[in-house]
Protein backbone atom coordinates (compact mmCIF):
# COMPACT_ATOMS: atom_id res chain seq x y z
CA UNK A 1 0.00 0.00 0.00
CA UNK A 2 1.33 3.46 -1.16
CA UNK A 3 1.70 5.79 1.59
CA UNK A 4 0.45 9.41 1.30
CA UNK A 5 2.73 12.29 2.05
CA UNK A 6 -0.34 13.58 3.85
CA UNK A 7 0.01 11.04 6.54
CA UNK A 8 3.99 11.38 6.00
CA UNK A 9 3.85 14.63 7.29
CA UNK A 10 1.40 14.32 9.63
CA UNK A 11 3.80 11.43 11.70
CA UNK A 12 7.08 13.79 11.53
CA UNK A 13 4.84 16.77 13.00
CA UNK A 14 3.69 14.18 15.94
CA UNK A 15 7.69 13.42 16.09
CA UNK A 16 8.85 16.89 16.48
CA UNK A 17 5.43 17.74 18.72
CA UNK A 18 6.80 14.68 21.07
CA UNK A 19 9.75 16.69 22.04
CA UNK A 20 7.00 19.70 24.36
CA UNK A 21 7.56 17.45 27.49
CA UNK A 22 11.31 17.18 27.56
CA UNK A 23 11.88 21.16 26.61
CA UNK A 24 9.08 21.80 29.48
CA UNK A 25 11.06 20.10 31.99
CA UNK A 26 14.25 21.78 31.04
CA UNK A 27 12.95 25.32 31.24
CA UNK A 28 12.51 26.65 34.76
CA UNK A 29 10.82 30.42 34.63
CA UNK A 30 6.62 29.84 35.17
CA UNK A 31 4.64 28.41 32.92
CA UNK A 32 2.47 31.17 30.76
CA UNK A 33 5.93 33.28 30.65
CA UNK A 34 7.37 30.18 28.89
CA UNK A 35 4.51 29.55 26.65
CA UNK A 36 4.34 33.71 26.07
CA UNK A 37 7.87 33.53 24.34
CA UNK A 38 7.04 30.00 23.08
CA UNK A 39 4.04 32.15 21.42
CA UNK A 40 6.18 35.35 20.42
CA UNK A 41 9.17 33.58 19.15
CA UNK A 42 6.86 30.79 16.79
CA UNK A 43 4.51 33.55 15.97
CA UNK A 44 8.03 35.95 14.25
CA UNK A 45 9.09 32.28 12.50
CA UNK A 46 5.78 31.68 11.10
CA UNK A 47 5.50 35.33 9.98
CA UNK A 48 8.57 34.89 8.08
CA UNK A 49 8.22 31.52 6.32
CA UNK A 50 4.72 32.98 5.46
CA UNK A 51 5.65 36.27 3.87
CA UNK A 52 8.69 34.71 2.03
CA UNK A 53 6.45 31.76 0.50
CA UNK A 54 3.76 34.80 -0.39
CA UNK A 55 0.95 32.95 1.59
CA UNK A 56 -2.60 34.80 1.99
CA UNK A 57 -3.21 35.41 5.45
CA UNK A 58 -4.74 38.47 5.16
CA UNK A 59 -8.61 37.12 3.60
CA UNK A 60 -10.31 35.49 7.05
CA UNK A 61 -13.88 34.70 6.33
CA UNK A 62 -15.94 36.88 9.14
CA UNK A 63 -17.76 33.84 10.23
CA UNK A 64 -14.37 32.20 10.80
CA UNK A 65 -12.89 34.94 12.92
CA UNK A 66 -14.77 33.41 16.13
CA UNK A 67 -13.20 30.10 15.69
CA UNK A 68 -10.12 30.97 15.37
CA UNK A 69 -9.95 33.24 18.16
CA UNK A 70 -11.48 30.24 20.82
CA UNK A 71 -8.96 28.35 19.03
CA UNK A 72 -6.00 30.47 19.98
CA UNK A 73 -7.46 30.31 23.99
CA UNK A 74 -7.58 27.19 23.74
CA UNK A 75 -3.92 26.72 22.57
CA UNK A 76 -2.93 29.20 25.51
CA UNK A 77 -4.48 27.31 27.91
CA UNK A 78 -3.60 23.60 26.73
CA UNK A 79 -0.20 24.70 26.68
CA UNK A 80 0.15 26.13 30.28
CA UNK A 81 -2.15 23.48 32.12
CA UNK A 82 0.40 20.67 30.48
CA UNK A 83 3.38 22.79 31.48
CA UNK A 84 2.03 23.11 35.30
CA UNK A 85 1.59 19.12 34.67
CA UNK A 86 5.35 18.78 33.82
CA UNK A 87 6.52 21.06 36.26
CA UNK A 88 4.61 19.95 39.20
CA UNK A 89 5.71 15.82 38.32
CA UNK A 90 6.73 13.73 35.69
CA UNK A 91 6.82 13.48 31.84
CA UNK A 92 4.53 10.90 32.25
CA UNK A 93 2.41 11.51 34.01
CA UNK A 94 1.71 14.92 32.12
CA UNK A 95 2.11 13.58 28.60
CA UNK A 96 0.35 10.36 29.37
CA UNK A 97 -2.37 12.14 31.25
CA UNK A 98 -2.79 14.77 27.97
CA UNK A 99 -3.24 11.84 25.69
CA UNK A 100 -6.71 11.00 27.27
CA UNK A 101 -7.85 13.74 24.35
CA UNK A 102 -9.02 11.35 22.15
CA UNK A 103 -11.30 10.19 24.08
CA UNK A 104 -12.77 13.51 24.38
CA UNK A 105 -12.25 14.04 20.76
CA UNK A 106 -14.02 10.82 19.69
CA UNK A 107 -17.29 12.32 22.03
CA UNK A 108 -17.29 15.83 21.13
CA UNK A 109 -16.36 16.05 17.14
CA UNK A 110 -19.95 14.10 16.02
CA UNK A 111 -21.87 16.35 18.81
CA UNK A 112 -20.04 19.82 17.91
CA UNK A 113 -19.56 18.95 14.04
CA UNK A 114 -22.16 16.74 13.48
CA UNK A 115 -19.58 14.27 11.57
CA UNK A 116 -20.84 10.16 11.20
CA UNK A 117 -19.78 8.58 14.37
CA UNK A 118 -17.61 5.65 13.83
CA UNK A 119 -17.63 2.67 16.58
CA UNK A 120 -14.27 1.32 16.14
CA UNK A 121 -12.88 5.05 17.39
CA UNK A 122 -14.63 4.48 20.31
CA UNK A 123 -12.90 1.25 20.52
CA UNK A 124 -9.47 2.74 19.92
CA UNK A 125 -9.72 5.33 22.39
CA UNK A 126 -11.19 2.65 24.76
CA UNK A 127 -7.62 0.53 23.72
CA UNK A 128 -5.85 3.61 24.48
CA UNK A 129 -7.47 4.32 27.82
CA UNK A 130 -6.41 0.79 29.14
CA UNK A 131 -2.75 1.70 28.05
CA UNK A 132 -2.34 4.78 29.84
CA UNK A 133 -3.78 3.10 32.60
CA UNK A 134 -1.51 0.95 32.62
CA UNK A 135 1.54 3.14 32.62
CA UNK A 136 0.31 5.32 35.03
CA UNK A 137 1.68 4.56 38.87
CA UNK A 138 -0.71 3.02 41.42
CA UNK A 139 -2.75 6.38 43.12
CA UNK A 140 -0.56 6.10 46.80
CA UNK A 141 -1.41 9.08 46.04
CA UNK A 142 0.70 12.33 46.82
CA UNK A 143 -1.04 15.84 45.85
CA UNK A 144 1.22 16.70 43.49
CA UNK A 145 0.47 13.60 41.60
CA UNK A 146 -2.93 14.54 42.21
CA UNK A 147 -2.66 17.86 40.69
CA UNK A 148 -0.56 17.33 37.54
CA UNK A 149 -3.43 14.42 36.77
CA UNK A 150 -6.13 16.66 36.69
CA UNK A 151 -3.63 19.41 34.48
CA UNK A 152 -2.85 17.08 32.35
CA UNK A 153 -6.98 15.99 31.65
CA UNK A 154 -7.70 19.64 31.57
CA UNK A 155 -4.96 19.64 29.06
CA UNK A 156 -6.39 17.50 27.02
CA UNK A 157 -10.02 18.61 27.34
CA UNK A 158 -8.89 21.72 25.88
CA UNK A 159 -6.78 20.56 23.25
CA UNK A 160 -9.42 18.24 21.96
CA UNK A 161 -11.78 21.51 21.69
CA UNK A 162 -9.11 23.00 20.01
CA UNK A 163 -8.34 21.29 17.13
CA UNK A 164 -12.42 20.35 16.57
CA UNK A 165 -13.26 23.50 16.43
CA UNK A 166 -10.06 24.04 13.96
CA UNK A 167 -11.08 21.47 11.71
CA UNK A 168 -14.45 23.52 11.59
CA UNK A 169 -12.51 26.33 9.54
CA UNK A 170 -9.11 24.39 8.48
CA UNK A 171 -10.30 24.05 4.87
CA UNK A 172 -10.20 27.17 3.97
CA UNK A 173 -6.47 28.24 5.25
CA UNK A 174 -2.99 27.00 4.95
CA UNK A 175 -1.55 25.29 7.79
CA UNK A 176 0.98 27.56 7.85
CA UNK A 177 -1.64 30.79 8.27
CA UNK A 178 -3.73 28.99 10.99
CA UNK A 179 -1.22 28.16 13.11
CA UNK A 180 0.34 31.79 13.03
CA UNK A 181 -3.09 33.37 14.15
CA UNK A 182 -3.41 30.54 16.85
CA UNK A 183 0.55 31.51 18.71
CA UNK A 184 -0.46 34.86 17.93
CA UNK A 185 -3.90 35.07 19.74
CA UNK A 186 -2.36 32.66 22.60
CA UNK A 187 0.52 34.97 22.90
CA UNK A 188 -2.12 38.11 23.36
CA UNK A 189 -3.88 36.06 26.04
CA UNK A 190 -0.91 35.39 28.00
CA UNK A 191 0.95 38.68 27.27
CA UNK A 192 -0.45 40.26 30.65
CA UNK A 193 1.29 37.39 32.60
CA UNK A 194 4.27 39.72 32.23
CA UNK A 195 3.27 42.46 34.43
CA UNK A 196 2.60 39.72 37.45
CA UNK A 197 5.86 37.48 36.93
CA UNK A 198 9.33 38.31 36.64
CA UNK A 199 11.33 36.75 33.88
CA UNK A 200 14.36 35.12 35.28
CA UNK A 201 16.16 32.97 32.62
CA UNK A 202 18.80 30.25 32.89
CA UNK A 203 21.02 29.37 30.58
CA UNK A 204 18.35 25.87 30.01
CA UNK A 205 16.12 29.09 29.20
CA UNK A 206 17.84 30.56 26.17
CA UNK A 207 18.24 27.35 24.71
CA UNK A 208 15.21 25.43 25.13
CA UNK A 209 12.17 28.15 24.28
CA UNK A 210 13.63 28.54 21.50
CA UNK A 211 14.03 25.02 20.50
CA UNK A 212 10.37 24.63 21.83
CA UNK A 213 8.84 27.47 19.60
CA UNK A 214 10.55 26.02 16.64
CA UNK A 215 10.88 22.52 16.51
CA UNK A 216 7.65 21.72 18.77
CA UNK A 217 5.46 24.74 17.07
CA UNK A 218 6.61 25.89 14.35
CA UNK A 219 6.92 22.08 12.76
CA UNK A 220 5.45 19.92 15.19
CA UNK A 221 1.90 22.00 15.31
CA UNK A 222 2.30 23.18 11.89
CA UNK A 223 2.39 20.06 10.50
CA UNK A 224 0.02 19.01 12.79
CA UNK A 225 -2.97 21.26 11.81
CA UNK A 226 -2.32 20.92 8.32
CA UNK A 227 -2.96 17.57 8.57
CA UNK A 228 -6.67 18.54 9.69
CA UNK A 229 -7.48 19.28 5.46
CA UNK A 230 -7.35 15.66 5.02
CA UNK A 231 -8.41 13.73 8.34
CA UNK A 232 -10.90 13.94 10.73
CA UNK A 233 -9.91 15.00 14.22
CA UNK A 234 -10.69 12.21 16.04
CA UNK A 235 -8.10 10.24 13.18
CA UNK A 236 -5.02 12.71 14.12
CA UNK A 237 -6.03 12.32 17.56
CA UNK A 238 -6.09 9.05 17.45
CA UNK A 239 -2.55 8.61 15.80
CA UNK A 240 -1.36 11.08 17.75
CA UNK A 241 -1.28 8.39 20.79
CA UNK A 242 1.97 7.39 19.54
CA UNK A 243 3.37 10.71 21.34
CA UNK A 244 3.67 9.20 24.75
CA UNK A 245 6.37 6.27 23.62
CA UNK A 246 8.13 8.77 22.02
CA UNK A 247 8.24 11.41 25.01
CA UNK A 248 9.34 8.41 26.83
CA UNK A 249 12.28 7.88 24.43
CA UNK A 250 13.57 11.27 24.62
CA UNK A 251 13.38 10.95 28.77
CA UNK A 252 15.73 7.82 28.09
CA UNK A 253 18.18 9.51 26.40
CA UNK A 254 18.11 12.70 27.73
CA UNK A 255 17.12 12.60 31.95
CA UNK A 256 17.83 8.78 31.58
CA UNK A 257 13.98 8.23 32.87
CA UNK A 258 14.21 4.09 32.21
CA UNK A 259 10.64 2.88 31.45
CA UNK A 260 9.27 -0.02 33.79
CA UNK A 261 7.19 -3.25 32.55
CA UNK A 262 4.04 -1.56 32.92
CA UNK A 263 4.78 1.36 30.95
CA UNK A 264 6.25 -0.84 27.80
CA UNK A 265 3.12 -3.37 28.61
CA UNK A 266 0.73 -0.25 28.23
CA UNK A 267 2.76 1.60 25.68
CA UNK A 268 2.58 -1.44 23.57
CA UNK A 269 -1.16 -1.02 23.57
CA UNK A 270 -1.14 2.43 22.44
CA UNK A 271 1.34 1.43 19.52
CA UNK A 272 -1.13 -1.00 18.62
CA UNK A 273 -4.23 1.40 18.29
CA UNK A 274 -1.64 3.41 16.54
CA UNK A 275 -0.96 0.89 13.70
CA UNK A 276 -4.43 0.49 13.45
CA UNK A 277 -5.48 3.92 12.98
CA UNK A 278 -3.04 4.63 10.53
CA UNK A 279 -3.95 1.48 8.34
CA UNK A 280 -7.28 2.29 8.52
CA UNK A 281 -6.98 6.38 7.43
CA UNK A 282 -4.50 5.27 4.74
CA UNK A 283 -7.32 3.13 3.35
CA UNK A 284 -10.03 5.54 3.45
CA UNK A 285 -7.65 8.44 2.23
CA UNK A 286 -6.72 5.75 -0.77
CA UNK A 287 -10.37 5.41 -1.32
CA UNK A 288 -11.24 8.68 -1.50
CA UNK A 289 -8.79 9.73 -3.72
CA UNK A 290 -9.63 6.77 -6.01
CA UNK A 291 -13.54 8.05 -5.97
CA UNK A 292 -11.89 11.51 -6.75
CA UNK A 293 -10.07 10.32 -9.82
CA UNK A 294 -12.83 7.80 -10.99
CA UNK A 295 -14.78 10.67 -11.34
CA UNK A 296 -12.83 13.31 -13.15
CA UNK A 297 -12.33 10.28 -15.59
CA UNK A 298 -15.75 9.89 -15.89
CA UNK A 299 -16.42 14.00 -16.65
Amino acid sequence: MKVSKELIFLNLGIIFMSTSGIFGRLISIKPELAIFYRCLLAAIMLFLFIRIRKLPYKNIVKDDKRFILLGGGLLAFHWVTYFYALSIHSIAIAILTLHTFPVMTAIFEPLILKTKFHSYHLLLAILVMIGIWIILPSFDIGDKLVLATLFGIVSALSYALRNIWTKKVMSRYNGSVMMFYQVFIAMVVLSPYLFFYESHFTTNDWIFIPCLAFVTTVLGHTLLVSSLKHYSAVTVSLISCIIPIYGVLWGVIFINEIPNSKTIIGGSLILLSFIVESYFSQRNYNLKKSIIINTKDLS
